[in-house]
């Protein structure tokens, strides 16, 4: 719950103080490597005093690390994203997304197929190569500083524009976007809790691996269905001018979460049947279409979830619209699973009234395929909500008036406040002085930024008109003169 709290925090240091590209650095070598190192070095048996240092333990565990972790979720991907051309380029962010998600979960992969097998041969080298790892990344990242778009922060919250009271996107609206996940997201969270509870009284496959390992099926799941979402089905469809709205996505997700579920209650009911019959148990591998399912809900929903907190929020409260989509992704799930559980917690307890029911014999007697159709039941609200008209144009018109902040760029209010009694911003006062003096028509400044092409306003593209020198009288070519006699006489017999 820390991590996906202190984001608003990483949030507040982006948007308003640094930007995110300084606000990530400061988040990993201040925040999360020395809080990595602390728990590295509290594994090592006498190396911080003869006695355990409990106090750095929890400073680690639950300050530094943490910390570190909210404030890199929150800017990172938004930092990212802002390297694509936001008109130019804005087909690719949705690619970029599914990218940035396969990319985490590599790391959660690699964390959850190593980390334990080197915990148990020596626990201070599963804290230290994690360590070595955020080091080298930090270090690459940082390396690559001249390749990057680093746009200064707003200054202050809310930017310093002159259409911030009217037209720019309130974070509100970004929650109300980003809670159409809660519904999946709450799916997803019985990966650790409900799918364990329900493995751990089934056989080990292939003699090895338990219920803690197939989690890795999760991952895998994001990374095929992730490459293939990323690199075919999303160029597909924009070749075809196609593109699925939001919503629709979302739609998605929650119906493959639905679909999990679906499966889990098919396991429960072998469960009951096996041990009805023989008192056997079935393979915990008959749960590998559970966690497949929501490794591929994940890419329709959470992936996009990141980009519409990007592509339907201001230019200048990126990371905010960022951090509240971490919080409805984490933090707002889990405390909701937490009441959910707590609410049915009747359904996890023996015949004898105990929540201890990790044996055959006392899980037969739960009812937990009662707590499946509760989530069953959320995850197909969630579909419901999302296909909804009103709720679709809702999402769009978001992204189309975010688009249309990025398309067109503010104007300061400092400089608002220096053009005297003119009513409009576009006449500027150098250009009607100019007007005033050489008597051409005022030139009507375009604030150009994040455009194609050069902007209007470019002095080289002013001519200004020379003025008449009085007293003399101007030459007309000899033709000019037979042009302008031929027309008076024609004037002449017309009136006459």
């Amino acid at each position: 719950m820390i991590a996906y709290s202190t984001p608003f925090l990483g949030a507040f240091m982006a948007d308003v103080l640094w930007g995110d590209y300084i606000t990530t650095l400061f988040g990993l070598f201040v925040f999360t490597i020395p809080g990595v190192l602390l728990l590295a070095l509290t594994t090592i048996p006498h190396f911080l005093g003869e006695e355990f240092h409990e106090s750095l333990l929890k400073i680690g565990v639950l300050f530094l690390w943490p910390l570190g972790t909210g404030v890199i979720k929150s800017t990172i991907n938004v930092f990212g994203a802002k390297q694509h051309h936001p008109v130019l380029q804005s087909t690719l962010i949705g690619s970029y997304y599914v990218n940035f998600y396969m990319c985490i979960n590599i790391g959660a992969l690699a964390g959850i197929a190593i980390i334990p097998i080197l915990a148990q041969q020596n626990v201070a080298m599963a804290y230290f190569i994690p360590l070595v790892l955020l080091g080298c990344g930090g270090l690459v990242f940082f390396l690559g500083t001249p390749l990057y778009v680093r746009p200064p922060p707003a200054g202050k919250l809310g930017g310093n524009t002159a259409r911030n009271t009217s037209s720019r996107m309130p974070l509100q609206r970004i929650f109300c976007i980003c809670s159409l996940i809660v519904p999946f997201c709450v799916g997803y969270n019985q990966m650790p809790t409900t799918f364990i509870v329900q493995g751990t009284v089934m056989n080990k496959a292939f003699g090895f691996l338990d219920v803690a390992s197939m989690n890795c099926l999760d991952a895998i799941s994001v990374l095929v269905f992730g490459y293939l979402t990323a690199n075919y089905l999303y160029p597909w469809l924009s070749h075809r001018g196609i593109k699925i709205p939001t919503t629709y996505k979302f739609a998605i997700g929650s119906g493959l979460g639905a679909l999990a579920i679906v499966w889990s209650l098919v396991v429960e009911h072998m469960i009951h049947a096996a041990y009805e019959k023989d008192g056997s148990k079935i393979n915990v591998l008959w749960q590998a279409p559970a966690y497949l399912l929501v490794g591929w809900g994940e890419i329709f929903a959470v992936s996009t979830s990141y980009e519409v907190a990007f592509t339907a929020s201001s230019p200048d409260q990126k990371v905010f619209a960022s951090a509240t989509n971490i919080f409805c992704v984490g933090g707002l799930p889990n405390l909701l699973c937490i009441v959910l559980y707590r609410a049915c917690s009747v359904w996890f307890q023996n015949s004898h009234g105990s929540t201890k029911i990790d044996r055959i014999e006392d899980y037969a007697t739960a009812k937990v395929s009662n707590y499946f159709m509760v989530l069953l039941g959320i995850l197909l609200l969630g579909v419901v909500i999302n296909v909804q008209n009103g709720v679709r144009d809702f999402v769009s018109n978001a992204e189309a008036q975010a688009a249309e902040l990025v398309r067109t760029p503010a104007l300061r209010k400092a400089k608002l406040s220096r053009r005297g009694d003119e009513s409009s911003p576009l006449l500027t006062p150098k250009s009607a002085r100019y007007q005033k003096y050489v008597g051409q028509a005022p030139v009507l400044y375009k604030m150009g930024s994040m455009r194609a092409g050069t902007s209007l306003g470019q002095k080289s593209l002013i001519q200004p008109s020379k003025p008449i020198k009085y007293g003399k009288m101007p030459k007309i070519a000899a033709s000019q003169e037979k042009n302008s006699n031929s027309t008076m006489n024609l004037g002449r017999l017309n009136s006459a």
